[in-house]
């Protein structure tokens, strides 16, 4: 996470303000600064999808960074922590195939069901469910997210020397005002999101990655169900 949010800065792909920690202290500390509540804490690595803690009180927050980087909650996955800014609106996934040509084909959108309990409350969970397309990302939402999360993902990676070819999956946070930013990069189909994509394609996913690893995708490739 502490990569996919350099890489942010660097090539101007909008995400909430941040700061990545190794020593609990120095997290804690700038937990205290902040003055707006909740606050967000990420273990670095992967976690199988509950590594993301929204704190309501500086608290939780403090107990949050003391159980991954102390406790070691998820090993070395949480040997480093992600503070960012809480951010308001409506949570959805978008997904694209890209090869090192920089050609993109898109799968547009899904969301999943990632909080325990009904309401939106309780713990992240990996997915509890999911459907496609998210209403959230309505034509106006895709054609930013294009635009300025994906297209400069994909020039940036080349110009670090590593062009990418594969799934690209950006988990992205929709704000009220119809602006999205970015939560985090997955470099893989997302579960539970993954079923419901595919039930939606109608184009052979698998001639897709096959052209994605050759430098020859389409870029009006995927065809899916409305």
């Amino acid at each position: 996470k502490t990569f996919m949010k350099d890489v942010c800065a660097k090539y101007g792909i909008p995400t909430a303000a941040h700061r990545s920690f190794t020593d609990p202290q120095e997290a804690k500390a700038y937990i205290a600064e902040q003055e707006s509540l909740p606050i967000v804490i990420k273990a670095d690595g992967l976690a199988a999808g509950k590594g993301v803690v929204v704190a309501a009180t500086r608290r939780e927050a403090e107990e949050a960074v003391d159980a991954m980087l102390v406790g070691r909650q998820f090993g070395e996955a949480g040997a480093s922590v992600v503070v960012e800014d809480f951010l308001v609106g409506e949570e959805a996934s978008f997904f694209v195939i890209v090869d090192a040509n920089g050609n993109v084909a898109k799968l547009h959108s899904a969301q999943d069901h990632k909080q325990a309990y009904d309401g939106d409350r309780g713990p992240n969970t990996g997915g509890m469910g999911a459907y496609s397309p998210a209403p959230v990302v309505s034509a106006a939402v895709e054609a930013q997210v294009m635009s300025e999360v994906v297209a400069p993902l994909v020039r940036g990676l080349a110009a670090e020397g590593c062009p990418f070819q594969g799934v690209i999956f950006a988990g992205l946070m929709v704000s009220p005002e119809g602006r999205a930013k970015v939560l985090e990069f997955n470099v893989r189909f997302g579960d539970p999101e993954c079923e419901v994509l595919m039930y939606r394609l109608q184009s052979d996913v698998l001639a897709m990655l096959l052209a994605a690893c050759r430098g020859e995708l389409d870029r009006d490739e995927a065809q899916l169900k409305v």
